[in-house]
């Protein structure tokens, strides 16, 4: 059959959502439990302020405290050899779990947290609760912790471990070392320059199935968890988003969010995108195009509108992406459903067929031709 697009619609996710300003309010989607704050640093206040104080489990997020403790006392140049770099570069920029096992097993485990909270004057922040002490991901942070320990890193660091954290930061790669696609919140509501450090953590989230394949060690969030501790919840799904944005890193974006058990991590990281791109972020440029659902398991995403090519990657299952415009190309079936068109999704700098985008129609209707 030629014309209609194939498979169901994402629920909630309308057909072509071109790029709109910021909302009126942060828009926190139905079922979704959020913390967030945006500091803009040239005014020194905050834009944004939605459960602030509340604590989430950090998932990987603590990554950055751990890095911090690292380079603590290592002055007055705070040289990173070789072998710290082997472990601290993959850690932050990739979010590199054996490296955090290692440093947080061999460095004292809770007690780094609470060095660090002592040093950094962290208001929300405490170690994982009793009975999962070797657990770093169970670590509790807050929005207004995360502003606080950024704020450290650029404005009281010594100026060698601010260049080191953060130009880390920068690189920040799609593909996570443990296979899942970690440019969602903020890395795909804004365009560059930003730097991130991200955190999921859920029993429900697929396989990751960004890059090449890799054997996983267990990871500091791998125990299946308590119910609660100390008012933390360590049983929905988490998916955070922290960093900064814009030139100079004018902004500082905390988003943390807790989704409902047995979510997807698609349908997370598109949740924790629609509530980025609602904020006030000064500073913040936003890319163009128009925000789609897809359907169907690891879409593969394509250097070219065809399937001759080994793919990019693989999309998350159902995630909602930017198309920035659509072309024919390669004919694609999925029975009962034929199409010739494909979307080019910029933040991917590649190709999926139209087959697996949530439209009306083969052609979507408000998406220019390439």
């Amino acid at each position: 059959m030629i014309g209609g697009a194939a498979g169901p619609a994402v629920a909630g996710t309308p057909a072509g959502q071109p790029v709109q300003s910021r909302a009126a309010t942060v828009d926190v989607p139905a079922g979704v439990s959020a913390g967030v704050a945006v500091f803009d640093r040239r005014t020194n206040t905050f834009t944004e302020q939605l459960n602030p104080s509340t604590g989430f489990r950090s998932a990987s997020v603590v990554k950055l405290l751990l890095a911090l403790d690292y380079l603590w006392n290592r002055g007055p140049d705070y040289t990173v050899p070789p072998t710290a770099r082997a472990w601290l570069e993959p850690m932050l920029r990739s979010s590199n779990d054996d490296a955090a096992n290692t440093y947080w097993s061999g460095n004292g485990g809770t007690t780094i947290i609470t060095r660090m909270v002592s040093r950094l004057g962290l208001a929300d922040t405490a170690p994982p609760p009793t009975g999962y002490e070797g657990y770093w991901g169970y670590t509790a942070l807050s929005a207004r912790d995360t502003v606080t320990i950024y704020r450290y890193l650029l404005d009281s660091a010594p100026a060698p471990v601010r260049d080191f954290v953060m130009g880390n930061l920068r690189q920040s790669t799609r593909c996570a070392s443990d296979r899942f696609d970690q440019h969602f919140g903020i890395a795909g509501a804004f365009e560059k320059p930003w730097a991130v450090k991200q955190g999921w953590a859920g029993s429900s989230y697929e396989k990751g199935t960004c890059g090449p394949p890799r054997v996983a060690a267990a990871t500091g969030t791998a125990s299946p968890p308590p119910a609660a501790a100390a008012g933390v919840d360590l049983t929905r799904p988490a998916l955070h988003s922290t960093g900064t944005v814009g030139a100079g890193d004018r902004s500082i974006v905390a988003v943390f969010t807790l989704h409902p058990v047995g979510t997807s991590y698609g349908k997370a990281y598109t949740d924790i995108g629609r509530l980025t791109r609602s904020l006030n972020v000064p500073g913040a440029a936003r890319p163009a195009g128009w925000w789609y659902g897809t359907w169907s398991d690891h879409v593969n995403v394509r250097p070219t509108p065809g399937t001759g090519a080994s793919p990019i990657t693989q999309l998350p299952a159902g995630v909602e992406v930017l198309v920035g415009c659509q072309a024919r190309g390669e004919r694609v079936s999925v029975p009962p459903y034929t199409n010739e068109w494909w979307a080019y999704l910029p933040q991917y700098n590649g190709w999926i067929s139209n087959i697996y985008v949530d439209s009306p129609d083969n052609k979507m209707p408000d998406v220019r031709d390439c």
